[in-house]
């Protein structure tokens, strides 16, 4: 049973309805289910579509195949058990389904609002996680190689992410873990530009930005590619910027706070005259959810431990001439970590 501290959050029961949780609690894939937690007990709510499923994938919890709004079967269990006071995922439950639940909760009975408790539990990643993960990126990387000898001048950004999604695909993956990211030319500039008909031109930078979701874990990496020579400019702000992720890459190990990671990217491109040109933070963690805790940024002083699962990602973004970024999928050990991403992160010519 999961360890929860119901006495020091003054709640009698938890309810859990973030898809990522309820499949972290009881391994449950379908698209609708709440988890009811108590001390003592963990029942998964669903609908008829998902009883055989259920049935097949639970098995730490108790299954209520309800044939009515989940949420009525939500309240007829809290009554039931005499529940008063239930805690929910502040940050998950929407605004709607908390004002039907609370209304038809009977007098003395109420939601009490409550902080990312499963998510901070999915921080660190048991050994199962770690090699869904492992596998994850390797599928992703697998793919990446299968495109990267197909791209050629004239290939539009839309048809490179379809032949990446296609690969990830035909690899083993479940599907992307976030729409894939393709961009050329000065459009490498926008750090999360969606593929258009643009087509790669000569002496044109490359941006992919992709990742894969296998059995439900997720991974993530960028690569820069050029075609063409190019310019003594472009290999120096490429250089600063895979330095700017080596240097964070250096400094995670358990026990070390994720703004001073990110710090030592940003010394880097300081250095270089870069700082500015670093609009986003330098990573964030990823598992059963492409963007999850801690995220590795200035203003966030999380203690890395080891089994964390993170990205370190920095960036530098210039208008009119293009932007470069590094990204791999990183395991926090206790001595330092492992690079999981196995592509190479040398500038790709074509």
């Amino acid at each position: 049973m999961i360890q929860i501290d119901y006495k020091g959050h003054k709640i009698d029961a938890l309810l859990i309805s973030s898809p990522a949780n309820v499949r972290y609690l009881t391994g449950f894939t379908g698209s609708n289910g709440l988890v009811l937690l108590t001390p003592d007990s963990m029942k998964l709510i669903t609908d008829p579509r998902y009883g055989v499923q259920s049935r097949q994938e639970v098995k730490q919890a108790k299954v209520l195949v309800a044939k009515r709004p989940l949420w009525e079967a939500v309240v007829s269990t809290i009554k039931r058990k005499k529940l008063r006071r239930v805690g929910f995922e502040q940050e998950r439950l929407t605004f709607g389904e908390h004002k039907e639940i609370n209304e038809a909760l009977p007098l003395g009975h109420y939601l009490k609002p409550i902080g990312p408790v499963i998510d901070t539990l999915r921080m660190v990643k048991t050994a199962d996680e770690i090699a869904r993960i492992r596998q994850s990126v390797n599928t992703n990387s697998d793919a990446f190689a299968a495109v990267l000898k197909g791209i050629r001048e004239g290939t539009s950004e839309s048809d490179i992410a379809a032949d990446l999604d296609y690969q990830m695909r035909r690899h083993g993956a479940d599907g992307t873990a976030f729409e894939t990211i393709v961009a050329c030319g000065d459009r490498t500039a926008l750090p999360h530009a969606r593929p258009t008909h643009q087509k790669l031109g000569a002496n044109e930078l490359l941006l992919i930005d992709m990742g894969a979701s296998r059995d439900g874990y997720m991974s993530d990496m960028t690569r820069m590619l050029f075609l063409g020579k190019p310019s003594q400019k472009i290999r120096s702000m490429y250089a600063r910027v895979l330095d700017s992720q080596l240097a964070a890459i250096a400094a995670v190990r358990h026990g070390a706070s994720t703004r001073q990671i990110d710090l030592r990217a940003r010394e880097v491109l300081k250095a270089a005259g870069l700082d500015k040109a670093f609009v986003h933070s330098t990573g964030h963690g990823l598992g059963l959810e492409i963007h999850e805790a801690p995220k590795i940024g200035k203003k966030d002083s999380t203690r890395l431990k080891a089994g964390m699962v993170i990205t370190i990602e920095p960036g530098a973004y210039v208008e009119g001439l293009g932007g470069m970024r590094v990204e791999d999928t990183v395991l926090v050990t206790q001595t330092g970590c492992e690079v999981l991403t196995p592509t190479s992160k040398e500038l790709i010519l074509l």
